[in-house]
């Protein structure tokens, strides 16, 4: 799966054999995997800010996550499916 800063879909590449999967598990295993590219995506973009030279104060009006939230998000998302999803898809 490859998706845009924002954790829109660009391109999702399907094994024939995930087909056979119950669709509705199927869309909301992507629609994970997109809310964590975006979440992804805001924390290197944030990095990158801070390592430019970018004020706290300035970094925390832009509103892109910090780390400790995007793990506290990742570890959430871990307990409320309880393990890890069977899947071929992968973040990027």
């Amino acid at each position: 799966m490859k998706t845009t800063e924002q954790g829109l879909p660009l391109a999702v590449k399907v094994d024939p054999a995930e087909l056979h999967r119950d669709p509705s598990q199927l869309a909301g295993e992507l629609l994970r995997l997109c809310q964590r590219a975006a979440a992804r995506a805001g924390l290197a973009r944030r990095k990158q800010m801070e390592a430019a030279g970018m004020s706290a104060a300035a970094l925390a009006a832009t509103g892109l996550p910090t780390e400790a939230e995007v793990a506290r998000q990742e570890i959430v998302e871990e307990q409320d499916y309880d393990t890890e999803p069977q899947s071929w898809l992968r973040t990027v």
